[in-house]
């Protein structure tokens, strides 16, 4: 039973890597369209901050999405890494791009703290986990 249950779960694991890869390869489409229908408006081949923050946005979108993927395939069908690791280090990236693309003139002082309170406690999480991996 344990057998067939393990087959079932590489199975689904490879479905879902292949329909994240169609949406990966669908957002950098989309991230190349938009990049050149920006560069073709008025004033040609300037972008506004605006406009970048929104690229930036969806590139760094595109990187979770890949660093995801990788993730996956490292935990469930290279070796068998930890699935905290997992959570933790795409938690590390998704609040990175979060902060990448934050508008600080929008966000008040407390939204900033908070946020550097995740930051401190997924990277507190991400050292203490590998330092008793060595161990």
């Amino acid at each position: 039973m344990f057998k067939l249950l393990k087959r079932y779960e590489t199975l689904v694991i490879q479905v879902l890597m292949g329909m994240m890869a169609i949406v990966l390869t669908l957002a950098t489409i989309d991230l190349g369209w938009i990049i050149i229908k920006d560069l073709k408006k008025p004033p040609f081949l300037i972008l506004s901050v605006d406009q970048l923050l929104e690229l930036f946005g969806l590139f760094m979108l595109v990187v979770i999405g890949l660093e995801l993927l990788e993730t996956i395939m490292k935990t469930y069908i290279t070796r068998d890494m930890p699935h905290y690791e997992v959570v933790l280090a795409v938690a590390i990236i998704a609040i990175s791009r979060k902060i990448i693309v934050l508008d600080i003139k929008e966000v008040d002082g407390l939204t900033i703290l908070g946020i550097a309170a995740i930051v401190l406690a997924l990277t507190a999480g991400f050292y203490m986990m590998k330092k008793s991996q060595q161990n």
